[in-house]
């Protein structure tokens, strides 16, 4: 009988890489190990669960057993995923209806229970989830701030100037000019 866990910081794909060699040297065979959450083909035994705990922990994950723990982990997942993997401008981008119909709650009960754990809005969240990428895509500077902005769902580059300096406390252009972008920029599990 297959088994899920759900692990707690685990938001890249070099962290999925890392949980998959963990896996392997415990002899556990994963189903699946994506953000935050790895399925095994079977059940597993208490002492090896153990074993896994410490060995996530020594690696800076955590296995997560509480429902709402998850939950909050499985927001961050979908919030990660649709901002650092996607493209925000494909339609009009409504948090509130896509994390609802993607995680099956009402978003006001998904939001207060973010922001009660999480210590911060999840609409701050996600700006923040945003502007990390934002100085990713300045600090390689393939792409104009224009088409930035448009990548990330910004009605404006004013927009994204605005919520960025709040952020960082520079303009996307101070930034791009001083090539600082790669000394401001965070590991996206440690934007809060």
């Amino acid at each position: 009988m297959a088994t899920t866990l759900f692990i707690k910081n685990m938001v890249c794909d070099r962290c999925i890489m890392v949980v998959k060699q963990e896996l392997d040297k415990l002899g556990l065979e994963p189903e699946t190990v994506t953000l935050g959450e790895v399925v095994l083909k079977e059940e597993i035994a208490s002492d090896v669960r153990d074993r896994l705990d410490e060995s996530l922990r020594n690696l800076g994950f955590e296995r997560i057993d509480d429902r709402k723990a998850r939950l909050i982990e499985t927001i961050k997942k979908e919030v990660i995923e649709l901002i650092h993997r996607g493209d925000l401008r494909q339609r009009k981008f409504n948090w509130s209806h896509i994390l609802s119909e993607r995680l099956h709650y009402e978003y006001n009960y998904l939001s207060n229970l973010f922001s009660s754990v999480e210590g911060i809005t999840l609409e701050q969240y996600i700006i923040r989830q945003k502007i990390e990428k934002a100085k990713e895509l300045l600090f390689y500077d393939e792409l104009t701030l224009s088409e930035i902005a448009d990548k990330l769902g910004y009605s404006s580059v004013a927009h994204l100037s605005g919520q960025f300096k709040k952020v960082t406390g520079f303009t996307p252009s101070a930034l791009k000019k001083s090539r600082q972008a790669e000394q401001v920029r965070k590991p996206i599990d440690r934007v809060h």
